[in-house]
Parts: C-alpha cells; structure tokens; sequence
C-alpha cells in the first residue's frame, strides 16, 4: 500500500512540473530567488532566464517581494513579468554589476552596466504592473565613498562605481516589447537601445531623478520603434534619439507620451554620427522642461532628414525648439571621424508652447525658436505651420550681445546667451518655410519678433515683421 501511494505521489508531482513546463512559465523562487529586499538574487534569477530560453521560451514570473539584484542577461524567446505587488531593485554594490558593449559617451563617461541587458537576443521582453528600481541613490559621490569604506577598497581605485549602471540595456537585439512596467531611479539612463530593431514600448512610467545623466528612452543606431502611451519625467532628457556609431536610427514612431524633464523632452543627438531619418512624433505633451521641447542637434556628422513632428503642446518649457549643425566631430567606438553632417526637409506643425517665466528661465528673457547652421555649412529645408508660442517678454536691445557662433562646441541654446528675436531667430539656413506663426507676449519686449541672418530663401506665408541682418 505505502508503494502505491509514494507512486502516485511521484506520478502527480511528475504531471505538475510537466503542466508548469508546458505553460512556459517560470517562478525565480523555484530556483531559489528570494524577495526579502535583502537575498542577492543575480544567479538564481539568471538560472530561470536561462532554463527558460534553453526550454524554448516563456515568462519569468516575479511575485509578491521586492527582489535584489546585480545585473541579468535576457536570452532568445524570454519575457520578464513583473507582478503588480513585486519590485526588482537593483543592487548597491558595484561589484555585483557586468559591462555590456563598453563605450564612453558624450560627456566622457564610461558606459556599459545594466541591471537588465540582452546582447544579441531576439524576441524578448518586459512587462507586468510591477515596478523596476535601479537604486541611483546608491551610486552617487558620497554613497560610493561609503562603500568603499564598507567593502576595504582603498582611494587608489578611482574606477570602483565610476560606471553607473542604466536600468535596461538592449545591445543588437530584436523584436524587444516593453509594456506596463514601472521604470524608476537607475544610476544612469533608464533604457538604452542599441543597434537593435523591432521595439515596442507601450504604456510604461518612467521616473529617474536619483543620479546624474539619467535618461528615459535612448534609441541609438536602432530602428522600426514604436514609443506610444508613456509617461516619462527625468532629470536628464526624456526621449534621445542617439547615434554613437556610424549605423542610423530611423523609421521610429513616438505617439501620445507626456513628457518631464530637467533637460530636453525630445532630443536628437548630442551623439550624432549616424543618420537620422523617417522620424515622426505626434501628440505629445511636454510639462515644466527646463532644457528645451525639440531640440534636433547634429554635430558629429550624421545627417537629419525626413522628420516630421506634429501636434505637440509645452507648458511652461525652456526653449520649445532648437536647431543646431554644427562641428564637433566627436567619434565613439574607435570609429572614424565623420565629415559636417546636415539638418533637411524637417516639417514641424501644430504647436502650441508656452515658455517658463523669466525667474525660471536658463536664458533670460528666453525666446521661442532658435536655429542656427554654421557660416559653412547651412541647415537644409525647414517648415514650419501652425506654431504658437507665449513668452513674457522684458527683453531690452541695451543689454545683448553678438550672438556667437560655438561651430565646435557642445550644442546647448543656453550658452549663445539671450537672442536678439524674441520669437525666431534663424542663422545659416538655405530654406525655411512658415506659416500661421503667432508669438503672445505676456509683457513688452524690445526685441524683434523674427531675425534672419545669412537665410538665403524663405516664404513667410501670413508672417509679418520679419527682419533680417
């Protein structure tokens, strides 16, 4: 009798493993992962990822816990579910972190941690209600100090924390889906795409505030994204779209996001040696930005062409739109040096932007549009329909200067100071179309409404008082 029942003990325990096999569905605590915020569940969450790929593929189910980590790699046919009362967070030691695609950045930092990364892996995803947290905190100045003292690592290592982990990064992979999830506080930026091509980013919250350089959405050298229903509110820029190496980032569609952020809500460049086109964003919002609305930046050879943005509102932010070739020429990746790129047939309409008050402003009085090419090489064709814009005005001609020209230097409006045109302001251009332009003052302001300089055509349909230098 005892025989029969430890057989038949035997065959149902077979059957559940079986049925649990054959649902793809794969629970981290059946590998040991505990979500006590204090168990370091690195190799128990990657051995689920791993017996999940190697079974050809399903979810890997995160429940009730909050579920402390260094970095996991997703593989081929692998989906991360977050459950609505689960959190990943991300460990404080930088020890417990691997570098993915090392590279150093715009701004000279090393780059490549991650707490969730894919290398070369298709048809992977995250998604559920729950909540990811990078725990940035961890990983400024001071904190660093501290847990060098912790750990008994000497001043010597100058290195030890220095690359910030990003919360999510996606090297050279595809079909990646990103949906419902919860992003919050990664040490650097949030989400990294790189080289990688059918993206879907669909109804996800992003807060990142906890450190510097702190990104949302980076599509770099990637293509055919979607980027729909978000909701992204950064210290840093909100959606970047990025080229660190000669490979374009094209075919990108951004729908119906609310956008934050300390710096720049919608951003290309500044890494920009490849390509830009077949870019289209519409109905977005942009709330309370400190470092501009659009601000379409190619400065180390790529060319921008093909983009058209559309339906977009801005409230109390800095500068709604800034266009800018320059010649910096940076390289990354050991690339070559690229020649000047160009900016061409850009289409904006349907904008509707207020500006932030003078005390609020990084240039002040601020104005409203400003693009600029340099004397040897122009930006291309521009349109511009339908842009309405309200600033405060209390600009006086005695006080500003000659508008600089910075053909090298890193591309941000604040350092050309304040801009003699209060509206627009238009340098080196070959072509600019407007029409139903219309800048509000809230004040009087001495300043011109629209300035062009060295513009060689342009049809102002319905503009008045243009002037030009």
């Amino acid at each position: 009798m005892n025989k029969k029942i430890i057989f038949l003990v035997f065959i149902v325990a077979f059957a559940m493993i079986s049925c649990s096999t054959k649902s793809g569905q794969f629970d981290v605590t059946d590998y040991g992962a505990k979500g006590d915020s204090l168990h370091i569940n690195t190799l128990e969450i990657q051995k689920a990822i791993d017996d999940c790929s190697q079974k050809g593929g399903g979810i890997v189910i995160f429940k009730k816990g909050i579920y402390i980590s260094g970095t996991i790699l997703l593989k081929d046919n692998v989906t991360l579910h977050i459950s609505e009362d689960a959190k990943l967070v991300g460990s404080s030691n930088p020890y417990d972190y691997q570098s993915i695609d090392t590279f150093v950045d715009a701004t000279g930092q090393e780059r490549g941690n991650c707490l969730i990364g894919s290398i070369e892996a298709s048809n992977i995803g995250i998604v559920g209600k729950g909540i990811i947290d990078g725990n940035g905190t961890a990983f400024t100045y001071e904190n660093i100090l501290a847990k060098k003292k912790i750990l008994g690592i000497t001043s010597n290592n100058k290195k030890f924390g220095t690359n910030r982990p990003f919360l999510l990064r996606f090297v050279k992979s595809s079909n990646i889906k990103i949906k419902d999830i919860e992003l919050r506080q990664p040490a650097a930026w949030t989400c990294h795409f790189y080289q990688s091509n059918a993206i879907d980013v669909d109804n996800i919250s992003i807060y990142s505030h906890a450190n510097h350089n702190n990104d949302g959405i980076d599509l770099d050298s990637s293509f055919n994204a979607v980027i729909k229903n978000c909701r992204i509110d950064t210290g840093d820029d909100a959606i970047c779209f990025k080229t660190t190496s000669p490979l374009p980032t094209y075919d990108i569609k951004v729908q119906n996001c609310t956008l934050k952020s300390e710096w720049g809500a919608l951003k290309f460049g500044t890494e920009s040696m490849g390509d830009f086109y077949n870019i289209h964003i519409s109905d977005c919002k942009i709330e309370d930005t400190r470092g501009g609305g659009i601000k379409m930046l190619s400065v180390d050879g790529g060319n921008i062409y093909d983009i058209e943005i559309e339906n977009i509102t801005m409230n109390q932010v800095d500068m709604p739109i800034f266009i800018r070739l320059g010649e910096r020429l940076r390289t990354y990746r050991d690339a070559e040096k690229q020649k000047v790129g160009s900016i061409d047939n850009i289409n904006i309409k349907n904008i509707i932007a207020t500006t932030r008050d003078i005390e609020k402003s990084r240039v002040s009085p601020p104005s409203g549009i400003f693009m600029t090419g340099t004397p040897n090489h122009r930006i291309g064709k521009i349109k511009l329909q339908n842009v309405d814009i309200t600033l405060p005005g209390k600009g006086k001609i005695s006080e500003l200067k000659e508008v600089s020209e910075q053909i090298d230097k890193y591309p941000e409006f604040s350092f050309f100071e304040a801009l003699p045109a209060y509206g627009l302001f238009g340098r080196h251009i070959k072509n600019i179309q407007m029409s139903g332009m219309n800048f509000n003052l809230e004040n009087t302001d001495e300043r011109a409404s629209i300035i062009f300089d060295d513009v060689i055509y342009s049809i102002n349909d319905g503009v008045e008082n243009v002037k030009k230098q």
